[in-house]
Parts: C-alpha cells; sequence; structure tokens
C-alpha cells in the first residue's frame, strides 16, 4: 500500500522530477486555496465515482476551478449514471481517506477495478498539483509523467474532454 513516503520513494526510484510543499491538512479544494498552497495555478479536484450498478470506478481528476455536472461526466466517459462512491470504498479500493484523494492512490488498487479519468484540460496545462495520500503535502509534476507512472504499474488510465 503506497503512503505518502511510499509514493515519494517511488516518484524518487523512478526518476520523475517533482516538487513538494508541506502544509496543513486540506479536504478542499477551498481549504486549499485558503492555505495559500504553492503550485495553485495547476491545482486538482479529484472524484472518486462510480456507476449506479457498483460494476464501474472511476477517479476522475479535473482542474480545481472545473464546476461539471455528474451528468456530463457520464456522458463524456460514456456511463451509467454516475454517484459518489462511498468512503469505505475509497478506503478498500485506494488506500485512501476523504479529503486525500489522489490519481497516485490509483497505485494502490491492486484489483485495477478503477479508471482514472484525466480532463483534457490537465493534459495541456502540463503539469498538476496532487496529494501524496495524503492531504498535507502537494506535489507538483508533470502530468504526462503521472500518466507514464500509472500506467507502467498496471493502472488505467483515459484522457478526456469532460466539459
Amino acid at each position: 500500500m503506497y503512503d505518502r513516503q511510499g509514493v515519494i520513494k517511488l516518484l524518487g526510484n523512478e526518476g520523475v522530477t517533482f516538487r513538494i510543499a508541506e502544509h496543513e491538512a486540506v479536504r478542499t479544494v477551498e481549504e486549499a486555496r485558503r492555505a495559500q498552497i504553492p503550485f495553485a495555478a495547476f491545482g486538482v479536484k479529484n472524484l472518486f465515482l462510480r456507476d449506479d450498478k457498483k460494476r464501474a470506478y472511476y477517479l476522475v481528476c479535473l482542474p480545481d476551478d472545473a464546476d461539471v455536472p455528474l451528468k456530463e461526466i457520464q456522458s463524456r466517459i460514456g456511463s451509467r449514471r454516475l454517484s459518489f462512491a462511498s468512503p469505505a470504498d475509497l478506503g478498500r479500493m485506494l488506500g485512501l481517506a476523504p479529503g486525500s484523494v489522489t490519481p497516485l492512490g490509483a497505485l494502490n488498487d491492486t484489483e485495477r477495478a478503477v479508471e482514472v479519468v484525466l480532463d483534457q484540460r490537465l493534459v495541456e496545462r502540463g503539469s498538476v498539483a496532487v496529494h501524496p495520500c495524503d492531504n498535507t503535502a502537494t506535489l507538483l509534476l508533470g502530468t504526462a509523467d503521472l500518466i507514464d507512472l500509472l500506467r507502467r504499474h498496471g493502472c488505467r488510465v483515459r484522457c478526456a474532454e469532460l466539459a
């Protein structure tokens, strides 16, 4: 199970360039803005979603200022009706607690049941600011590096225009 130290070690071992900012615990985009965390221009909003039959799970990553209705995401990714997955599913599937959701949590998905869906705008930005499986730090790394890392570790990753 990857935790903060494990993620940082993995990034170093794989030669992924990143910067880290430590800060008070933040659970929401609004809390992150109030805490004035560096890398604000690259902030990410992460939604852990499931379909209505609990057969498909998605970790949807959007720019932190995006306001995209679930119905729009559903349409764009070709899913059944979406809703937020439970905190129990988040812990069981990604080893994360609410407020620390990050695409790096997909590294903990041993069953590969969760698909990471990155909004195309994040790819175009070139960098993302994400938690390292802990909400008391934020990492800035290249979006392409993130995608490559996840795929090398067997995670399903898709880029899509979500709005």
